[in-house]
């Protein structure tokens, strides 16, 4: 019986897949007559203001720049439209696309959000992603693929069903040895909850569930044709896992530092307010952030112009709004929301000015793949603290020509710590630091990732 069941469902599942795999080939032939080629970008969030979307745009303007007949489609699940997410491109990231783009609408873009799976979270994202990476497929097959939003689990689809050339552009891995490290030695973190860290039973079951989802996530993964890691962080992470190095290539995200560099440093001067660039996700610690900046003013004797944190962020969606939410409350709890402002979903201009105001930055995510935001704060000439791990400590936040270009801390205290020392600091010595970090971040240009991903993108269009 279970053997007649077992054959049945093998046979539904492979006549599934081989009449999507006919109806596939026959769209294809049907393009057959037209000249130019399309590149399919898969970004389900595509209209979130963060360093994500930005690395997206920026490799779409790419791909029109260098390729006259591409012509570039982008799958997302935002119900907003074409024309408006073009705006928020330009309004947020002040990046112009050379000619129109299509928006293919994906409506099971639920199936991977966070939020249905209060249990086996990764897993059963990870399974919805393959729903949604197949309604992507059967709406538009594209010439050639590309993830930049690190949905692994569609590699597969798009290259065996769909007959593509599969590119990844990974921000960081969805799993990681750190992430086994926080399980295997009990500390809680933010995919790692308190009651399974103190449990022995419920650790070590989380760690066969990782190391086994580990093992499926190398496979697919390694099913990429060509793959791009956004820091040295993630490229030691992705190698371990993926194991193609020989196609494994660091494209840092494109960093437009053009406007940053016209503030004049000298504009920072005697400015009271500490901003911070994240978007209000729980990986970005703002909590850490505001209980840092309370220790600080704690350690002043400030009743006259004390200095005030201001957190710039997007928000996708409720979820995020809810933080935004949990955040102020804190602050009243602390007694301290008079010097704290929230700042939500800011044109790239408004960001701009607020960083004209302002005399150093916040950087709280512990294992930040990369960090556009602390790149940006840099080149405008803001003091950076950012958190002591990950691309920030690896690439970003480190010593130019054997001078200092920022500071790094990792709990309350040390955060706490750096802010009084950057507060004390005279003139001169803030000025110098500040001119270095201007001169060290030049190595994130948008040209320089243009040339680097272009160079990788023609290994998946020859």
């Amino acid at each position: 019986m279970i053997f007649s069941v077992s054959l049945i469902g093998f046979l539904f599942v492979s006549i599934a897949l081989l009449s999507i795999k006919l109806y596939i080939v026959l769209r294809k032939l049907s393009k057959k007559s037209n000249k130019e080629f399309t590149v399919g970008f898969f970004h389900p969030y595509c209209n979130a203001g963060g360093g994500g979307e930005r690395v997206l745009w920026a490799a779409v303007r790419a791909v029109q720049k260098q390729y006259k007949d591409a012509h570039c489609v982008v799958y997302s699940g935002d119900p907003v439209s074409a024309a408006d997410i073009i705006k928020n491109v330009e309004m947020r990231f002040n990046i112009k696309l050379l000619r129109n783009i299509d928006i293919i609408y994906l409506k099971s873009r639920f199936l991977v959000e966070a939020k249905y799976y209060p249990i086996f979270t990764l897993l059963m994202q990870s399974l919805g992603s393959v729903a949604l990476g197949l309604e992507a497929l059967l709406k538009y097959v594209p010439d050639v693929y590309i993830d930049t939003m690190g949905y692994a689990w569609t590699f597969p689809i798009f290259k065996f069903l769909g007959s593509c050339p599969v590119g990844a552009y990974v921000h960081f891995p969805t799993i990681s040895t750190d992430m086994l490290k926080n399980v295997q030695s009990r500390t809680t973190a933010v995919n790692n909850r308190k009651y399974i860290s103190n449990s022995k039973i419920f650790s070590q079951c989380k760690l066969i569930y990782y190391r086994i989802f580990a093992f499926w996530y190398g496979l697919v993964g390694r099913q990429a044709n060509v793959i791009m890691v956004n820091s040295s962080w993630t490229r030691n992470h992705i190698l371990e896992l993926w194991q193609k190095p020989q196609l494994t290539f660091t494209v840092y995200p494109p960093c437009d530092v053009s406007e940053f560099n016209c503030i004049p440093l000298e504009m920072h001067d005697g400015k009271i307010r500490i901003v911070s660039i994240a978007q209000f996700r729980p990986e970005k610690n703002h909590e850490l952030q505001i209980r840092a900046f309370h220790n600080f003013l704690e350690r002043l004797d400030c009743q006259i112009n004390p200095p005030i944190l201001v957190l710039i962020g997007s928000c996708r969606h409720e979820e995020d709004y809810q933080r935004v939410q949990m955040l102020r409350n804190l602050c009243n709890e602390l007694k301290i929301s008079e010097k704290v402002e929230f700042k939500v979903n800011l044109t790239f201009q408004e960001v701009i000015q607020e960083m004209k105001n302002s005399i150093m930055a916040l950087h709280t995510m512990r294992d930040e793949h990369f960090g556009i935001g602390i790149v940006e704060c840099m080149s405008a000439g803001l003091i950076m603290i950012a958190h002591n791990s990950g691309g920030p400590k690896m690439d970003i936040v480190v010593d130019c020509n054997g001078k200092k270009t920022g500071f790094l801390a990792d709990n309350i205290n040390t955060f706490a710590n750096a802010m009084e020392y950057v507060w004390k600091m005279d003139q001169k010595d803030l000025h110098e630091i500040r001119a270095n970090a201007r001169d060290s971040v030049s190595r994130f240009s948008t040209d320089k990732f243009e040339d680097v991903f272009l160079s990788a993108f023609r290994l998946l269009s020859i």
